[in-house]
């Protein structure tokens, strides 16, 4: 008895659907516009990895060159800050570069504020690159699901109109069914990219006001240190 229980249990295991099964036949009874949406989604799907990935490198880096300028302005030794900064690709090390460089000529602090603003001006759009792109994408799965949808209904009523009465309900269930395959995976697609929108959104937010932080942090340190300097000169 348990050899036969064990049996018919196996033999119910594989006929049984799986979870790649359903997805295929869904993917299959969706209609041409699945393949479209699949391609959306994987785009979108790649540029927020690329940009999480840039974002979250971007921010280490920031970080790790700040940590070693700081100490140099603190101090006063402005010229190993700059030759730090010059050695960085960083987008603070950028800033605070223009600052430096600027304050060699400037005779105010406002002209060095200037200028490390144009730095952030500069660096601003490659935080926000391609962020945008993912949004537009998940309302294009959104359209082409409807579209998909709505030219299924379209064939399904053509469909129903020739066929035997007696039929005619079912196919139009089925047909039903079948058309609401693409506006629920355009769904499915376009939720989770507004989703991956709104979080890089707040990733490039917070970064650019860290280096506006960092921004007027060095604007602070860099006047009391000049400041000390004037008064030991006097």
């Amino acid at each position: 008895m348990p050899n036969t229980v064990s049996l018919e249990n196996s033999g119910q295991t594989a006929t049984d659907p799986g979870f790649i099964t359903t997805a295929v036949s869904f993917i299959q009874d969706g209609g041409p516009f699945m393949y479209p949406i699949m391609v959306v989604l994987a785009v979108g799907l790649a540029i927020s990895l690329e940009r999480i990935i840039y974002l979250q490198i971007t921010k280490a880096k920031n970080k790790k060159i700040w940590n070693a300028v700081y100490p140099y302005i603190s101090k006063g030794q402005f010229r190993q800050a700059l030759e730090t900064a010059k050695n960085s690709n960083t987008g603070i090390a950028k800033i605070i570069t223009y600052g430096l460089e600027r304050s060699r000529t400037a005779r105010r602090n406002e002209d060095i504020e200037l200028a490390m603003e144009e730095g952030l001006m500069e660096i601003t759009p490659r935080l926000e690159a391609r962020t945008t792109y993912i949004g537009t994408l998940a309302n294009i799965a959104t359209l082409l699901g409807l579209l998909g949808t709505i030219l299924g209904l379209i064939q399904a009523f053509t469909a129903v109109a020739s066929a035997d009465p007696a039929e005619k309900a079912d196919l139009l269930s089925a047909s039903i069914s079948v058309a609401m395959n693409t506006t629920a995976f355009g769904l499915m697609s376009a939720i989770p990219l507004l989703l991956l929108y709104a979080f890089i959104n707040a990733m490039t937010s917070k970064l650019s006001d860290s280096m506006e932080m960092a921004t007027v942090k060095f604007l602070n340190i860099f006047r009391q240190v000049t400041a000390q300097q004037e008064r030991k000169e006097e």
